[in-house]
C-alpha cells in the first residue's frame, strides 16, 4: 500500500485495487485534488478542511460517520468521538475510522479532542499504521497524542494537523509537528513523499513518520 498526505488531515490510500481517501481538504487547506480519484472516501466531519468530496475524480463510496462498512472487500468501523473535551459542546463531533485494507489495520483519528475510552482504544490498539493530530488548539495537542501512541502501541505513526505551509486558510491557529517528537521522545526523519507499507514492513515499536503533502 502507497501512503499520500493530501495536507491537513487528508490522506490517499492506493491499494492494488482500491483507492480510498480520507478528509480531501479544500483549497487552501491542504494541497490540490487536481488528479486525483478514489474508490472510497471517509469523512469525519463537516467541514472544509476535511470534506472536499466534489474536489476528487471518480465516483466514490462516501463514509460519513459511525458504522461498519464492507467496500470493494475494505472493511471500515466508523466510532463517534468529540471535536473538544466537552461532548461536542464547543465544536461539534468527529468520527475516527479503523481501516482494515491489504492486510493492514490502519485507524485515522480525525478532528480528535479527547482522549479515548476503553472500547475505542481496544479498536485501535495495535494499528498498523495511525493517523493522528499533533497540532492542538482545536484537536489533542503534542502530549496527548504523545501519551495516545503510547496507549495505541501502533507501528507508522504519521502525524496530521499540524501547521505547516500548505495550510494558509484555516482560522485556528495549530502547533508544529516538533513538540510531537520531543513528547515521544523520538526524533522526526526527514518528510517523505509517501510512505509504502506491507504486512512485512511494519516496525515493532512506533516509527513516526513525516509525509510532505502531494502537490
Amino acid at each position: 500500500m502507497e501512503i499520500w498526505s493530501l495536507g491537513h488531515s487528508g490522506f490517499r490510500l492506493r491499494g492494488k485495487e482500491v483507492t480510498l481517501v480520507l478528509d480531501p481538504p479544500a483549497a487552501g487547506y491542504g494541497s490540490s485534488l487536481k488528479g486525483i480519484s478514489a474508490d472510497i472516501v471517509c469523512i469525519t466531519h463537516d467541514h472544509p478542511g476535511h470534506n472536499n468530496v466534489a474536489g476528487l475524480g471518480g465516483t466514490p463510496y462516501v463514509v460519513h460517520g459511525p458504522g461498519e462498512y464492507e467496500v470493494g472487500g475494505v472493511l471500515i468501523t466508523g466510532m463517534r468521538t468529540f471535536h473538544d473535551t466537552k461532548h461536542g459542546e464547543e465544536r461539534g463531533s468527529n468520527t475516527i475510522y479503523i481501516i482494515h485494507m491489504e492486510e493492514l489495520l490502519l485507524c485515522h483519528l480525525g478532528d480528535l479532542g479527547h482522549g479515548l475510552n476503553a472500547d475505542q482504544q481496544q479498536e485501535a490498539s495495535g494499528a498498523d499504521v495511525l493517523m493522528i493530530p499533533v497540532g492542538g488548539h482545536s484537536t489533542i495537542d503534542a502530549k496527548a497524542a504523545a501519551e495516545l501512541v503510547g496507549a495505541i502501541e501502533p507501528g507508522f505513526v504519521i502525524p496530521m494537523h499540524y501547521a505547516n505551509s500548505a495550510n494558509t486558510k484555516g482560522n485556528v491557529p495549530l502547533d508544529p509537528v516538533e513538540p510531537f517528537g520531543a513528547a515521544l521522545g523520538v526524533p522526526l526523519t526527514e518528510p517523505q513523499t509517501k510512505l509504502v507499507v506491507t504486512r512485512a514492513t511494519v516496525p515493532a515499536s512506533p516509527q513516526i513518520v513525516i509525509l510532505t503533502a502531494r502537490g
